[in-house]
């Protein structure tokens, strides 16, 4: 079972009818996992999605492979991927499965599973699942299959947890707020919590049609939100992805508030208000003036692999609570079991309510370092790209250059054919030119 075959670090992802991402695979998938599942005790899942068209398909086949394992499903549509986290814990199921492509454009698709914890699934159970995607399918008896339900009361419970979140002694009343919700997942909740909770919402990206989500907007494409903002003269705005998981804030001068700052700004508040449990983590992509700064305020920093998973599994070995990548994943721990976009938005509005700030002036707590991001998409997988000489020296050269004023980053990305290469400097002009340097580079060698 040692290396994996199909699990990437956000689950199974692909195009929709290619790769792994079909109907036969997808039915032989939810009977390899019920095979496992039921094996350590589970009679019953959730399955969540988001507003992808392929969602129908793919909830389907997940179906019928769960019932032919003699799994019954829970099935709650459209909902956010922490939304499902959270109600597997309180529908006391075994698991929860998830259909999403999180960010990625409407012809890709994914699946992940969250255990009865409301966390991702343990690495094992992932191994085991593919061990049995390599036995042949069976089904079991007609008595012993699997039933659907429809669970149409998922939403409700999931706002309520939401604004349940919110210090009750604070109120959003006065504040007008931007929310963009990618044409995803969250498209009937973030509006109706941050109502709920007494704000004046101007919606977009909440007129999914199948084929929308994340097109042009959400928190990948922040060009939308930051003129919404502008336009209607609103106090923030907030960004959140196809699924719900990330999210990225707008001041009211238009500028964007990436996850570094979310973070800090979260982090800030929790040691101001002495219910901070120990450090932070971030990413190898985050921020080095996120960590000058945590270091400063006197709180312990640590830098995981990137991905929300490695985020967790750190913050769970130290026993720490809040984490995050600059992407927009912000983790605590002490609120949600995974990383949860409106959840975060809410705590930076609530450290803004009690500092008396508005967001501006709450994210300008450090100085960040100009990165230079650049994605080179690649063709053939099995190739190790990084490892070539010329992308070797390329890198070696640009550390060279920038000393130890800057850094370079090359990583394959764990959900997209591409490979990202981030430099970072205290100059803006010297972290673009070699980040172009490199790409240029990797575009030779891998194309």
């Amino acid at each position: 079972m040692g290396q994996r075959k199909y699990f990437g670090t956000d689950g199974i992802r692909g195009k929709v009818g290619e790769s792994n991402i079909n109907p036969e695979f997808v039915i032989k998938l939810g009977w390899a996992a019920g095979k496992v599942l039921a094996g350590r005790g589970t009679n019953k899942v959730l399955i969540g999605k988001d507003t992808r068209i392929s969602g129908y398909m793919l909830e389907s086949s997940l179906e019928a492979g769960l019932s032919a394992a003699g799994i019954d499903s829970g099935l709650l549509g459209p909902m956010p991927t922490p939304a499902i986290a959270y109600l597997t814990k309180t529908f006391r199921s075994e698991a929860g499965i998830v259909i999403s492509a999180s960010h990625n454009p409407y012809y890709d698709n994914g699946i992940k599973f969250f255990s009865a914890d409301g966390y991702k699934l343990d690495d094992d159970i992932e191994l085991a699942i593919e061990d049995m995607l390599d036995k042949p399918m069976t089904c079991v008896a007609s008595d012993k299959l699997g039933k659907a339900t429809r669970i149409n009361d998922a939403a409700g419970r999931y706002i309520e947890f939401c604004k349940g979140s919110f210090p009750s002694d604070l109120s959003l009343t006065g504040l007008k707020i931007v929310v963009d919700c990618a044409h995803g997942a969250t498209y009937h909740i973030a509006p109706n919590v941050l109502r709920e909770l007494g704000a004046t919402v101007v919606e977009i990206g909440t007129a999914p049609n199948g084929l929308n989500i994340n097109e042009g907007v959400g928190a990948t494409s922040m060009d939308a939100i930051v003129e919404k903002v502008k336009e209607t003269n609103a106090h923030l705005g907030f960004a959140l992805d196809g699924d719900g998981d990330r999210i990225m804030m707008v001041d009211h001068l238009g500028n964007v508030i990436d996850g570094d700052q979310i973070v800090y700004m979260i982090a800030r508040d929790a040691l101001k208000n002495g219910r901070m449990q120990g450090g932070v983590v971030g990413t190898l992509m985050s921020n080095l003036g996120l960590e000058i700064a945590f270091s400063k305020l006197g709180v312990p920093f640590a830098r995981s692999k990137v991905g929300d998973r490695y985020v967790m599994e750190m913050l769970q070995q130290k026993g720490w609570a809040i984490g995050g990548e600059n992407s927009g994943h912000i983790l605590n721990l002490a609120t949600s079991s995974t990383g949860d976009g409106i959840i975060a938005g809410l705590q930076v509005i609530a450290a803004m309510l009690r500092s008396d700030l508005d967001l501006h002036d709450l994210s300008n707590g450090f100085d960040m370092y100009p990165q230079c991001l650049v994605n080179v998409r690649y063709q053939d997988a099995s190739q190790d790209y990084l490892a070539h000489a010329d992308v070797q020296g390329a890198k070696q050269e640009a550390e060279a250059a920038l000393g130890k004023k800057g850094r370079v980053l090359l990583r394959k990305s764990g959900t997209e054919p591409l490979i990202r290469v981030m430099v970072e400097s205290d100059n803006e002009g010297h972290s673009s030119k070699w980040a172009e340097h490199i790409a240029e580079t990797v575009r030779k060698v891998a194309n």
